[in-house]
């Protein structure tokens, strides 16, 4: 069955397919994280080096970085559903030749193919989101992307210790990628018999070059981010962002000339035209980057500073994404009304929830007591689902149905953008900080207080600038829904139909 052509006839079975579109997306945001739970088990039995486990981690957010927007695009001329169970099957075969990887090298190639797989079957999600529900709807829809997308956040190294602790028939760390199977396989079933097809536009046509410059400034960006720590920050490092940031402004003049010749653009003119659009991928990025430079941190701090083992620093965490659960919920029932309030309402939960939790880290000795991080964390997590739905759906509101894809994807590799930033950023700062304590014979447990203290500030900048560039942007207008301003069905009644 295929999507309605009008938003107001709603595709039946809309919330059913949704639920099976947030099951694959959140199955590879897990991926995205779980891996680092389970690096120095893979170095140990694979006896790799420490650039080679480095990249098991950096070669999958690289291939996912750069194909967010060619696939965005692709499943905008080829049909969102079958980019999207093209996605999901590659995605779980390449995790299962990760979890049978006899070598590290192949181990490395199998999550380079994961990673594309990955790249082709989220940005149809937000896209599919975008089309099967009528406006006053969603809402909740995007309310439940953005519940997935902080779980997930959490779930990955909770799920990794918890595998890796229960050791299943002696595979070690091979079932954090064996896992995906049954869930890909699900995923790929139902979708086939509930996923709605969407029109396919064969009149665009792959821009070729516009993928070709895109590609290679993603790539010069975000491989220095990756790796720049790594080697010391050279001038390689800053030269390859400079070549990045000479890239986008080609890539944007390339895609304006091709506007004006009526030929087929990859990322629409429209869309880098719009003020809000590029408004809210740069608040986007400035989001995100808090997010997960901030994950990292706390997962450092907790396992190499305090000993934790990775179930126990999983467990921790877990006040964060139950915020995000209650926020969520909260969030949905309230549609599009006072979106602008709601970002900045949650990126100031987010700061006060960092310097409450900075605070109570300071305190800290030579134990942390788990109890101490449970309110800073529910606040932080309680931000996070108050400001990402509206987030997206301010910045989606504008794009056409026709576009939704390369819209999406956009937005997504923006978000991906984002987080690399955020982990380069933050870990400068908490290893710059820390090497210099150690380096001054600060006691160990100090010496990492005092780092995480000290990462945290740029969490708290981050959120700042997200709450301040708010006021900068326009609220989605009223025709975003049909008749004026109308309150969501609950999400108790959303969760009962499906």
């Amino acid at each position: 069955m295929k999507v309605p052509a009008s938003a107001a006839e709603a595709y039946p079975r809309r919330w059913a397919a949704l639920g099976i579109l947030l099951l694959a997306a959140f199955m590879n945001l897990v991926d995205l994280s779980i891996v680092n739970v389970a690096l120095p088990s893979m170095q140990r039995d694979m006896g790799a080096t420490s650039a080679q486990i480095e990249w098991v981690a950096a070669i999958y957010v690289l291939a996912f970085a750069l194909g967010l927007l060619p696939f965005g695009r692709l499943g905008d001329r080829v049909g969102r559903k079958r980019m999207f169970l093209l996605g999901v099957t590659m995605f779980t075969l390449f995790s299962l030749a990760c979890g049978l990887a006899p070598t590290i090298g192949s181990l490395i190639a199998a999550r380079l193919l994961q990673g594309i797989g990955g790249a082709m079957m989220i940005p149809q999600v937000l896209a599919l989101a975008q089309v099967m529900f009528p406006p006053k709807e969603r809402a909740v829809a995007f309310s439940l992307f953005g519940l997935s997308a902080g779980l997930a956040s959490v779930a990955g190294p909770l799920a990794g210790g918890l595998l890796i602790n229960a050791d299943l028939l002696g595979l070690d760390w091979r079932p954090i990628f064996l896992v995906n199977l049954p869930i890909g396989f699900a995923a790929i079933v139902a979708a086939g018999l509930v996923v709605p097809a969407t029109e396919a536009n064969p009149e665009l046509r792959n821009d070729w070059g516009g993928m070709l410059i895109a590609g290679i400034s993603i790539f010069l960006l975000v491989f220095p981010l990756i790796e720049g720590h790594a080697y010391g920050w050279p001038g390689w490092a800053f030269l390859m962002i400079g070549f990045a940031t000479i890239g986008f402004a080609i890539f944007f003049f390339y895609e304006r000339a091709r506007a004006r010749k009526r030929a087929s653009e990859l990322l629409p003119i429209a869309l880098l035209a719009n003020k809000n659009f590029l408004l809210g991928s740069v608040m986007t990025v400035v989001f995100f980057s808090g997010v997960s430079g901030f994950f990292m941190v706390l997962a450092l701090f907790l396992q190499n500073g305090f000993d934790f083992t990775p179930l126990q620093s999983g467990l921790t965490t877990t006040p964060f994404p139950i915020g995000v659960l209650f926020a969520s919920a909260v969030s949905g029932r309230l549609g599009l009304r006072w979106s602008r309030q709601r970002i900045a309402i949650g990126a100031i939960c987010l700061m006060a929830g960092m310097i409450f939790l900075r605070s109570v880290i300071g305190r800290t000795g030579d134990a942390v007591d788990h109890w101490d991080l449970v309110l800073p964390l529910l606040i932080c997590g309680f931000g996070l689902g108050v400001g990402i739905s509206p987030m997206f759906q301010t910045v989606l509101s504008g794009v056409p149905s026709r576009d939704a894809g390369s819209g999406a994807g956009a937005l997504q590799s923006f978000q991906q953008i984002g987080s690399a930033i955020g982990i380069a950023i933050v870990g400068q700062i908490f290893f710059s900080a820390l090497a210099h304590r150690l380096a001054g014979e600060t006691d160990r447990h100090a010496a990492y207080v005092d780092s995480l203290e000290a990462a945290l500030l740029y969490e708290v900048l981050a959120f700042l600038i997200v709450a301040s560039l708010v006021l900068f942007l326009k609220a989605p207008p009223a025709g975003a829904l049909p008749g004026g301003p109308q309150a969501p069905r609950p999400l108790k009644t959303v969760v009962a139909e499906i």
